[in-house]
């Protein structure tokens, strides 16, 4: 079975992985902003005003939070798709760090690595 790849390859898969970058890291920027609706919400439906300053507190920063877990990938994702060659080493360091968020981030992480640590890649990125 042939592992490596050729220049068609990376022309095919570079740009998946990059849209699967893109995909999965908006899927946090949606759970952030769904957070802070979910929590400014129960705050208004209580109708105590502490509770509502407290829980759009906690939705505010749940939204940030989730916001900048999701900004490296997207970046690293688009610059993938636009062939960036500093995408390759981001790609590859958030890779790393999703290979913890099992299932989906394990899966997008061991592709990426297989994808990125190809000798072909590092020709395509230069």
């Amino acid at each position: 079975m042939n592992t490596t790849f050729d220049e068609g390859d990376m022309k095919i898969h570079v740009p998946l992985l990059g849209w699967l970058f893109v995909a999965g890291h908006a899927i946090f920027l949606i759970l952030g902003i769904c957070g802070l609706l979910l929590l400014a919400g129960i705050g208004g439906i209580t109708g105590d005003p502490v509770a509502n300053r407290v829980l759009t507190l906690v939705g505010t920063f749940v939204a940030v939070f989730f916001t900048l877990l999701s900004l490296p990938g997207l970046l690293a994702g688009f610059g993938l798709v636009k062939r960036e060659s500093w995408a390759r080493i981001l790609a590859l360091v958030i890779a790393f760090l999703n290979l913890v968020n099992f299932p989906l981030g394990t899966a997008l992480g061991i592709y990426a690595f297989f994808v990125l640590l190809q000798k072909e890649a590092t020709e395509y990125f230069s």
